[in-house]
């Protein structure tokens, strides 16, 4: 059968995947987190390992809103008011006002007009770049951009598409003068997801903008800062706020420092009606449950608490300490704030080897080898989180002292 013949030439390239050892193998499965306690932070026990804990460090929950009590009996209440799901996209009747609410307030806390969420961040980026874009657009992004703004570029209709090498803005300049088109689409996540540096967000914006008279439709910066909202400056307002810099239009997410799940927009008003209109990612995808909508809105209002203070302060000091422990054991990092804190170890190899020790010692870490990360640049991509302690991070780099 056709189909025997399809499962066998995939069976090959999974063998080939697993035998240059940049197969992703199985993944870990949680089945129980254990709570802080005694100076730790939460601990989670997984399918196979019995009663082992593991302290995670490979989580997006920078925060550590996921496990907070005021989350829970929030999305409690409104899945008892609402039920567990939308019921169906939201221009035919999934929107409800858990939606309307956080969208006011994330709206607010970006200092922008108006907001739009989204089921995923990774969406949210997609349907910006295919919605704005025109057969006369030049689309122009990081080499390192991730790979949702990759998909985007390749999706979106354009008459070219530019990349300049990482962070270099000279050559960024240099795209933005020589595009010929009726619109420029600058984009650019703020915090790159593999290596935790972020993006001179003020100096794109005042490039972006020397240069929008060139284009009859203008031009226009984007910028994609799912790992900077929420833990990521003092008052957890991202790059822009590290920064002091302004896209025009803004991708944030719900899933990471905000512990919940979903993507969002900020931007001028005109422009999200533009994109309900027509971003297809937003009108034929149900929306994040109204549930989850009220939980993101709790978290906001937590993040800009004073206990949201605490966590962002407690954050940036054990952020601080890990990195600083990594350059004392001799261990190449990159120089940063943000709570991903990569070890570039540079060899496919050992990379799985010390991944494989983190493991038998109870710290759970993630490799990233090629394709995901350029070769030479293999690395383990460490994630502080606020739910961290300093006996935590401390029990991290003993281990990994200890690996020869």
């Amino acid at each position: 059968m056709p189909l025997q013949k399809f499962v066998a030439e995939i069976e090959r390239q999974l063998e080939a995947l697993d035998g240059s050892g940049t197969g992703k193998g199985a993944e870990s499965v949680v089945v129980d987190v254990r709570k802080p306690s005694r100076g730790r932070g939460p601990r989670f026990l997984l399918q196979g390992e019995g009663e082992r804990e593991f302290i995670r460090m490979n989580s997006n929950s920078y925060l550590g809103m996921g496990l907070r009590h005021e989350l829970h009996e929030t999305e409690s209440r409104a899945a008892e008011k609402y039920g567990v799901g939308p019921g169906a996209v939201r221009f035919i009747s999934g929107t409800y006002d858990a939606h309307v609410k956080l969208e006011e307030a994330l709206a607010r806390f970006h200092g922008r007009e108006a907001c739009m969420i989204a089921s995923a961040a990774y969406v949210s980026v997609m349907g910006v770049l295919v919605s704005l874009s025109t057969p006369e657009t030049v689309l122009i992004s990081d080499e390192l951009n991730h790979n949702c703004i990759v998909n985007g570029m390749k999706l979106a209709p354009c008459k070219g598409k530019r990349v300049y090498k990482h962070l270099d803005y000279a050559a960024l300049e240099k795209h933005l003068a020589e595009a010929e088109g009726d619109s420029a689409l600058v984009i650019t996540d703020g915090v790159f997801s593999m290596r935790g540096d972020h993006a001179a967000v003020d100096r794109i914006a005042e490039i972006v903008r020397r240069y929008d008279g060139r284009f009859s439709r203008g031009a226009v910066l984007i910028v994609d800062d799912s790992h900077g909202v929420g833990a990521f400056g003092e008052t957890g307002r991202g790059t822009e706020e590290i920064t002091r810099g302004r896209a025009d239009v803004l991708v944030g997410t719900l899933g990471k420092a905000f512990g919940v799940n979903g993507g969002y927009i900020c931007c001028d008003a005109r422009i999200v009606r533009w994109l309900r209109e027509k971003n297809p990612f937003y009108i034929y995808s149900n929306p994040i449950a109204p549930g989850e909508a009220a939980a993101s809105l709790r978290a906001l209002e937590l993040l800009q608490s004073a206990s949201g203070a605490e966590l962002l302060e407690h954050l940036r000091a054990v952020t601080s300490r890990f990195r600083d422990g990594l350059r004392r054991l001799g261990l190449e990092t990159i120089d940063g704030q943000h709570p991903v804190v990569p070890l570039l170890v540079r060899d496919t190899d050992r990379t799985r080897a010390l991944v494989q020790h983190l493991r038998r010692h109870g710290v759970l870490a993630t490799g990233l080898n090629y394709p995901v990360v350029p070769k030479g640049d293999q690395l383990i991509r460490f994630q502080v989180s606020a739910d961290h302690t300093e006996a935590d991070i401390d029990e991290v780099l003993r281990v990994l002292s200890s690996f020869k």
